[in-house]
């Protein structure tokens, strides 16, 4: 017989395998088939497709999905409209109650969606039990709490409307929580499509929704594969879609939907680095790889898949590493005592399978558990590469399964730069007993999500998102609900009336004559601080009033576009320094402004042919529109959330990096102030368009530039054909976001170009603001889109 202490000392553990007679008792009640969830009725319509739904563990079916089609979407996008206006209109405490009923319920059931997951899915019993199935609660709780609060915290937002959202089979359930929770705080409503691999916990959620009395069409839940969720993305009824998943598949919805006034949030993929200093407790940061890594098979956006360790500790660490990998326990996922479930189909086995094949073939040093792995079933034994190249395959490719990629650093700025080598920006982690070293490389990580001395910590309070090509929005906490929301402002605007399409001309004037008063000052670009010929040596005159030309500017070209963009990212001295210090040179740009105010109006009015009232109107709010700005330069802060105990989740507020910000012809100083100034108070840097029609008054505005310590580089001018130059700023993989505001095609162009690099866009859809007015003008709208959340996780305290 074992005795107690030899089981301590080999940690051999026996089965406990975990009961699924109530879910199978489930699947046969329901003729192990299933349709969709439509205003409130559990319908299959006839003549469709089916798809078999297996478990990942050994194989067996477990049931049928009817696949959606363009007529199932648009009834259920029908039903999400028609049920809009009365849910919408409820007050918060009314939608809460529902909400608060749905995370109840959730938990009474909660053993049974925990096992329900796991036979769909593969993933550990233990880890639907303890983190999947109570996080699913969690965000149903938090959000009804936002849903008491919205109409006051929110003040000036309201529902953005029929929500169209898809989602993986990672986690199937909570990222189905993740994205109606809010929705449906806000007081929208939703039309989700669930993976077709992992449809069936959805399905029960639909029963959850029917047992609260969830009003019919709020929540309508449609079956399928990619076709139905691109059905669902590109249906007109849609207001806002909301993806999970790969950044291939992002990309297509980003351009699929280009033009079509959607909002729109992606969580993507990550290949994200998992940082350990030699200060480190490295028994610690072991069980921090296990989770990282090997937490879900792998198959988790934000997996710890880059190690990155420090030279002097590196064989230690590995050693370490190997030995504990022998530990874990792949099998049977329904066993408590599993670590590591099945994958969740033989696609994506092959898929993991050639991509480690290819680490070996490129010079990789594969270590995986020798454990032997069941018969049945799609499972990998977890593992790590060693001795590979930072371009390798595997340190630059999603693998999405249990292998990481481990290579050493030797200081922290080779950490930060090996970290940030990637297309990639969700999440890092990062293990040192010093916490100013681990806090200084979270400010410097380009990531989302930034874990000290843990890692996959997630919470309803906590924003959950990325950077780069890991898309854009947040989940989760305050700046999760933004977006389900849309600024009563913006959706109000009117249509801008249609002009005729301006194209500078490098052709001479004809029989225009230019009046010169003086020497004839030309207008250059304005790139690093310095006036700078265009590249291209063309110029096209600039009419005013009267249609006489009243100069001349630059057509600037692509080549111009990389030199301002090259200017930008050189100046990142202004990004780092404090929000007083920018304030300071904010406050002294409108001074010195103010001092040339005779000048500006002149040339407002030579340049539109408003009258002088008009024209000094706009001069005035120009002022004002700074002098705030550098007012909120210091005071637009982040937050500290509540989430898990004993940890402080640091909400940061940082720059996107580089903003290209393209101008309408409306109040041409008054519009460029106004998209400018709240991206650099917020540390931004950036490559502006001015108006084309009317640009000499940038080429004053740069002037007042070189006299108020604006460091070069921080704003850069270019000057020309607006929309052709927008598209190259859209283009470049450089530019973080873009700011457009012109007409819709120029809208849809920008938006559809951004794609490349998934940049996050505002534009404007040829609506028009007025810029005199403030409440739609100025605000800290501006400043929130000027910024994208950090979301760095301090433990603290036993």
């Amino acid at each position: 017989m074992v005795s107690i202490k030899d089981i301590l000392q080999t940690m051999e553990y026996g089965p406990s395998p975990e009961a699924n007679g109530d879910v199978k008792q489930w699947l046969d009640k329901h003729g192990r088939s299933f349709g969709h969830y439509i205003n409130g009725r559990f319908v299959t319509p006839e003549g469709r497709k089916t798809i078999a739904v297996s478990n990942p563990a050994n194989g067996e079916s477990l049931a049928q999905i009817v696949c959606g089609n363009e007529d199932d979407v648009d009834l259920a996008v029908k039903a999400a409209r028609a049920a809009f206006g009365k849910w919408s209109k409820l007050s918060g405490h009314e939608r809460a109650r529902y909400l608060y009923a749905i995370a109840r319920h959730v938990q009474k059931r909660e053993r049974f969606l925990s096992v329900l997951e796991t036979m769909d899915n593969g993933k550990p019993v233990r880890e639907t039990r303890d983190i999947d199935i109570p996080l699913v609660a969690r965000h149903f709780y938090h959000h009804a709490g936002w849903a008491e609060m919205v109409e006051d915290e929110f003040r000036g937002f309201s529902p953005v409307g029929v929500c169209g959202q898809v989602i993986p089979w990672n986690f199937p359930l909570l990222m189905l929580a993740w994205k109606i929770a809010p929705a449906l705080a806000a007081g929208n409503t939703v039309v989700l499509k669930p993976a077709d691999l992992t449809p069936l916990t959805a399905i029960a959620f639909a029963e959850i929704c029917h047992e609260v009395g969830l009003p019919a069409g709020v929540v309508n839940i449609i079956q399928g594969d990619g076709s139905t969720g691109a059905a669902v993305c590109g249906h007109d009824g849609i207001d806002k879609v909301a993806f999970t998943g790969s950044t291939q598949v992002g990309r297509v919805i980003r351009e699929q939907i280009a033009g079509s006034g959607k909002k729109l949030s992606l969580e993507l993929g990550g290949k994200s680095p998992f940082i350990v200093f030699e200060d480190a407790d490295l028994d610690a940061a072991v069980e921090g790889v296990v989770d990282a890594i090997w937490f879900n098979q792998g198959e988790v956006c934000c997996a710890g898949s880059r190690l990155l360790v420090q030279e002097g500790i590196a064989e230690t660490f590995y050693a370490r590493l190997k030995k504990r990998l022998e530990t874990l326990r792949v099998g049977d996922p329904l066993d408590k005592s599993t670590d590591v479930g099945a994958i969740v189909s033989a696609t994506q086995v092959k898929r993991i399978t050639d991509l480690v094949r290819k680490g070996v073939d490129e010079g990789g040093e594969l270590w995986q558990s020798k454990n032997p792995l069941p018969a049945k079933g799609n499972y990998i034994a977890p593992g790590f590469f060693t001795e590979v190249d930072q371009a390798s395959t595997v340190c630059q490719v999603e693998i999405f399964g249990p292998i990481a990629a481990a290579f050493t650093f030797r200081t922290p700025d080779e950490a930060a730069v090996l970290a940030n080598n990637t297309r990639y920006g969700l999440a890092a982690s990062i293990w040192s007993e010093n916490i100013n070293v681990a806090l200084d490389l979270a400010a410097r990580v380009k990531a989302g999500v930034v874990w000290i001395n843990c890692t996959n910590m997630l919470d309803a309070g906590a924003g959950f998102g990325g950077y780069r090509e890991s898309g854009f929005g947040r989940e989760g906490a305050r700046e999760g609900l933004y977006e389900y929301l849309a600024a009563d402002w913006e959706k109000s605007l009117p249509v801008a009336k249609a002009l005729e399409t301006f194209t500078p001309s490098a052709l001479p004037s004809g029989d225009s004559k230019m009046a010169v008063d003086g020497l004839d000052r030309t207008m250059k670009n304005y790139i690093g601080g310095k006036q700078a010929r265009p590249d291209g040596g063309y110029s096209y005159s600039v009419t005013g009033k009267g249609n006489a030309v009243i100069g001349m500017a630059g057509i600037g070209n692509r080549k111009d576009i990389r030199n301002a963009v090259e200017a930008a990212s050189k100046a990142t001295s202004w990004s780092s320094a404090t929000a007083h210090n920018r304030a300071q040179v904010l406050y002294y740009l409108a001074e010195n402004l103010d001092a040339r105010r005779d000048e500006f109006v002149a040339r407002i009015i030579e340049s539109t042919g408003v009258s002088e009232k008009k024209a000094t109107e706009e001069f005035e709010a120009s002022l004002r529109r700074i002098s705030y700005y550098a007012a909120q330069a210091d005071k637009f802060d982040g937050a500290v959330h509540s989430t898990k105990t004993r940890h402080v989740t640091l909400a940061m507020n940082e720059p996107w990096g580089i903003v290209g910000v393209v101008c309408p012809d409306e109040a041409p100083l008054l519009s460029l102030v106004s998209l400018v100034l709240p991206a650099i108070a917020m540390g931004n840097r950036v490559v502006v368009i001015p108006s084309s029609r009317h640009p000499l008054i940038a080429g004053d505005f740069y002037q007042v530039l070189d006299t108020s310590d604006v460091p070069g580089g921080v704003i850069n001018i270019v000057t020309g054909e607006r929309d052709v130059l927008a598209k190259t700023l859209a283009e470049h993989d450089e530019v973080a976001a873009v700011w457009y505001f012109g007409s819709d095609k120029g809208s849809a162009m920008v938006e559809k170009a951004s794609a490349g690099n998934l940049k996050a866009t505002w534009v404007n859809n040829g609506r028009q603001p007025d810029w005199l007015n403030r409440s739609e003008a100025q605000g800290r709208d501006y400043l929130r889109r000027a910024i994208q959340v950090k979301n760095i996780w301090v433990p603290y305290g036993a």
